[in-house]
């Protein structure tokens, strides 16, 4: 379509439509949450829940739509068999650059019920965006370091309850509920400053992961386990949206919830919390060995 002009004119163009694309529908969206504030009964959210779905997903569909018109990328995709629109999901994907979140929309959209990601409470304030998120129920988490938490051993619990109560507002219509395990985007530094075991990934996180099962783990039909490989270099999103991202690898699985992570409360059985941590080390332990396999092709 355009990918014989510039990659920095493509770059310029993307970007336009990628911020009226969001001015157009955040306002709707707004307008929604706004009546859904004023009048918090649940009759009112089962109906306007699905209309702001319904407009994220036309959103979301606009920015599938200038990615194609931008970019020349080869799409290398397997595992979506099977998938159903009318169904809970638990997502959880490795995590290497912005350029993920747009993958991960642009190949789930309308297969599985809208992506509600996990995000950090200070992106509440990132301008318009934040709204928009807010507007969505996406559930925002204060991630605290291990030594913060040791001194301040109450905020655990009021994390760990933010997450519950955000997750029980997806139990009134199909959701997927969407998690980064590493709880921040890779890079080499991280990598090192971790030690990580694992050659292409950071330490997985299982709270949120956990957390969510906690709460909804009889709604959901699977965890959908999604890899993502950019064999190219992962690209900056400056080079994703010059239309750079020449390449993407993803590779979906779908697999049925541990039956002995169901039983049980997290936050007090630490049987519980080792069991969850060994099963996260294993996922991330397959998910490695794949990235590397995938690299070779």
């Amino acid at each position: 379509m355009l990918f014989w002009l510039p990659a920095p004119l493509r770059g310029l163009i993307a970007t336009a439509l990628l911020i009226a694309n969001i001015l157009f529908w955040v306002p709707l969206l707004l307008v929604c949450a706004a009546f859904k504030l004023v009048l918090p009964l649940r009759a009112v959210r089962l109906a306007l829940d699905p209309v702001c779905v319904g407009i994220a997903e036309a959103w979301i569909a606009c920015n599938s739509g200038w990615m194609a018109l931008t970019q020349r990328t080869e799409w290398d995709v397997q595992g979506m068999e099977g998938l159903a629109p009318d169904q809970w999901y638990l997502v959880n994907a490795n995590h290497q650059c912005a350029a993920d979140i747009f993958v991960l929309q642009h190949l789930l959209n309308r297969r599985i019920p809208l992506l509600k990601f996990f995000i950090k409470q200070q992106l509440i304030w990132v301008p318009v965006m934040g709204l928009a998120w807010w507007a969505l129920d996406f559930p925002f988490m204060r991630r605290h370091s291990e030594a913060y938490l040791k001194k301040h051993p109450d905020m655990r619990a009021k994390d760990q309850e933010a997450t519950r109560r955000a997750c029980a507002k997806f139990t009134l219509i199909p959701t997927s509920v969407t998690n980064f395990m590493e709880g921040t985007r890779f890079t080499p530094a991280k990598h090192a400053r971790q030690q990580s075991p694992y050659r292409h990934l950071l330490k997985p996180k299982a709270g949120g992961v956990a957390l969510a099962i906690n709460a909804m783990g009889n709604k959901f039909q699977a965890i959908l386990d999604v890899t993502i490989v950019y064999p190219d270099g992962i690209p900056h999103f400056s080079s994703f949206l010059c239309g750079n991202m020449r390449r993407v690898i993803v590779r979906v699985r779908s697999l049925p919830i541990p039956a002995h992570l169901l039983a049980g409360d997290y936050s007090t059985d630490p049987a519980l919390r080792e069991a969850f941590s060994a099963w996260a080390q294993q996922l991330w332990q397959d998910k490695d060995a794949q990235i590397g396999a995938l690299l070779k092709k």
